[in-house]
């Protein structure tokens, strides 16, 4: 499935991949961590997971939102698990959290499958990367809140996500 919904800089992009919705359970989803080993949605089974998928975290807005949502969620309970998603290499994801002192948000690759940009509607057909999306999850794994950015140079509303957040 195909829909051009969004954009970057300026142009129409088509995000391929089947569209979530609020309160359908969320898909599964195979990355890869920064250690090349194999991640699921249910190694995160029983926890909040905040998904924040971007296009690259050697870009400014990616860097500053993952920075960010690392600050924003410090004083979350274990209960809640902060996920990045790029078609970054593992190996960049390393270099970059280590690089920038990130200890809150954990960094995941769908580079090799784009198993969760096709589950979650969010994979850039022109440029198979991820367009800026956040997602949260219960911990049920049922989809509780969902923003698509609509131009990926912009930064996602992060008041509105951690709202989210706190009110599960």
């Amino acid at each position: 499935m195909e829909r051009q919904i969004t954009k970057m800089g300026g142009n129409v992009i088509t995000l391929e991949g089947r569209e979530v919705s609020v309160g359908e359970k969320a898909p599964d989803f195979i990355v890869l961590d920064n250690d090349l080993l194999p991640k699921y949605l249910k190694d995160f089974a029983g926890r909040i997971k905040l998904i924040s998928a971007v296009p690259s975290l050697d870009t400014s807005v990616c860097d500053t939102e993952t920075r960010k949502f690392n600050e924003l969620t410090a004083g979350f309970s274990k209960d809640v698990v902060v996920l990045t998603i790029s078609m970054d290499l593992p190996f960049a994801q390393k270099r970059w959290c280590s690089a920038a002192g990130v200890d809150r948000v954990i960094t995941l690759s769908d580079y090799k499958e784009a198993s969760f940009g096709l589950s979650y509607g969010v994979l850039i057909k022109e440029l198979r990367l991820l367009n800026r999306s956040i997602f949260i999850v219960d911990k049920d794994d049922v989809i509780r809140y969902i923003e698509i950015v609509e131009e990926n140079y912009n930064h996602p509303d992060y008041n509105r996500a951690v709202k989210a957040l706190k009110s599960m």
